[in-house]
């Protein structure tokens, strides 16, 4: 299975490079509402939230737009979703996320546009075979 994984969770300085990244990427803007990866705190500490792949999205989904591919990452269909936002209140991260003026949501595919940018170099794609 591939997804977004966190080497050392105390590491992360709270930056919101990772959040900015992703919201310039797939949305234009540059709000870390929009980011499939959310740091929050939590305790007085830094809180990384990240899609784990666990399928909680595709099981809300009425229309099967939300399918997991050959490996393990669950994808959004365009053309299957009609917005009903089930999924984005199915995601028990908070990290399936839709911008009011889009047309469908969005949410971590395993790209690695975050890991990439992380300034403290926590952030990786792991595969697990």
């Amino acid at each position: 299975m591939k997804k977004l994984a966190i080497k050392d969770k105390d590491a992360c300085m709270a930056c919101r490079t990772c959040e900015i990244v992703y919201s310039q990427a797939f949305y234009k803007k540059e709000d870390t509402s929009l980011s499939c990866i959310q740091i929050g705190w939590k305790n007085n500490k830094t809180k990384v939230s990240m899609c784990v792949q666990c399928g909680k999205c595709a099981e809300s989904c009425e229309k099967k737009a939300i399918t997991q591919n050959a490996k393990g990452v669950f994808t959004i269909d365009k053309k299957l979703c009609v917005d009903c936002g089930k999924c984005v209140e199915a995601c028990p991260f908070g990290v399936l996320v839709k911008d009011k003026e889009a047309a469908f949501p969005t949410k971590c595919i395993a790209c690695g546009i975050c890991a990439k940018v992380c300034p403290m170099d926590i952030l990786y794609v792991k595969e697990d075979k």
